[in-house]
């Protein structure tokens, strides 16, 4: 495996650039009702503060496309609209300042729709993801491959791709999304060797908090360790801040993008005379808006303390009712169990404040 990234033609969404060497885009879609557009706006601001770069809203009526205009006015990441059925939703969109489109094939109709579709978006130059899902196939598609499966997800991307290219529309982005790990990582294989396109990458419908971020992160991580993927969701029946921090967390440990510390815990065992799980919890939430890369190590015993102690930037290894701070390698003060907390924020500050 390579983390050669592959190399694919740019797309500008509003002031990001997705592919041709950009770093990996992290995206989020909001949860509300986009007709709501106050309650909108609120969930968006949530997203960029957690720095989410593009953000997708749901378009099902002329009411939500019609906000669209408003809620750009008072948010700063570019608005993705996210069509299904009308292809009129998608006109509307764009003219009410939509940055990008995403189209379902399966469901948005005949070719004369698409086409009006691209129209419009040649004329105000925005670009269109191509958003295959597996749960969601055209029906000729789907009378072929009755089991869904990679071949019939490359199927339907093929026939809309070629679409597009025949009306000299190449301001694209593809996604073809499955909800199991191995159908995804072959498609994307595919695709990758097939198009120049930017790819989104994501698993559709991957569950809860905790099992939808591992449901993801398997297959994700492995077409990344590739190469392969421009942009990213993790998507999850959660709070939409916890797609963004799961993005960054995947693109960290992969060495792809920074996001603030990193906190290093170990898993606990009969050896931990602490509440652990506090104190690493305890950090991490003082430390939720600080935006530097960082190291910290949160260690329960000395097994593995000392070892952390030379590969983090700042940590703290505790013992029965002690314990000490570290900083790159060197102990910095012993205390008592109840200030390690404490003494290990204090110094991670006075760092930043003196520009460590």
């Amino acid at each position: 495996m390579t983390t050669q990234r592959l190399k694919t033609k740019p797309v500008k969404v509003g002031k990001i650039q997705i592919g041709g060497g950009a770093p990996i885009v992290v995206q989020s879609m909001t949860k509300t009702r986009t007709e709501n557009v106050k309650a909108t706006i609120a969930q968006i601001r949530l997203l960029e503060n957690a720095n989410c770069e593009i953000v997708r809203v749901a378009i099902p009526t002329q009411t939500a496309a019609k906000a669209i205009k408003q809620i750009k006015t008072e948010t700063k990441v570019p608005i993705v609209a996210d069509i299904h059925f009308d292809y009129r939703l998608a006109l509307l969109s764009i003219k009410y300042g939509a940055d990008k489109i995403r189209i379902n094939p399966g469901n948005i109709g005949a070719k004369w729709k698409v086409i009006e579709i691209i129209k419009i978006a040649k004329d105000y130059n925005v670009p269109i993801r191509i958003g295959v899902n597996v749960g969601s196939l055209e029906k000729t598609v789907c009378q072929k491959y009755p089991k869904p499966n990679t071949k019939a997800l490359l199927e339907s991307v093929a026939r809309t791709v070629e679409i597009f290219e025949k009306s000299d529309f190449t301001n694209l982005v593809l996604s073809a999304k499955a909800f199991d790990g191995l159908t995804t990582i072959e498609t994307y294989e595919a695709m990758a060797d097939l198009y120049p396109y930017p790819l989104h990458l994501g698993i559709t419908e991957a569950g809860l908090a905790f099992e939808g971020a591992v449901r993801s992160t398997g297959p994700l991580a492995i077409l990344l360790a590739k190469g392969i993927g421009d942009t990213i969701r993790i998507s999850l029946t959660a709070d939409p801040v916890l797609e963004v921090i799961a993005g960054y967390e995947l693109l960290q440990c992969l060495g792809l993008r920074e996001y603030g510390p990193i906190i290093i815990s170990c898993p606990t065992c009969g050896r931990c005379e602490v509440n652990l799980v506090r104190m690493a919890e305890e950090v991490k939430q003082a430390l939720r808006h600080y935006k530097k890369p960082l190291k910290i190590a949160v260690m329960g015993c000395i097994v593995n303390g000392p070892g952390e102690a030379k590969n983090a930037d700042f940590g703290i290894a505790v013992s029965k009712k002690s314990g000490i701070v570290f900083a790159h390698g060197k102990v910095i003060k012993r205390c008592d169990e109840n200030e390690l907390v404490s003494s290990l924020l204090h110094e991670i500050e006075k760092a930043n404040h003196n520009g460590d």
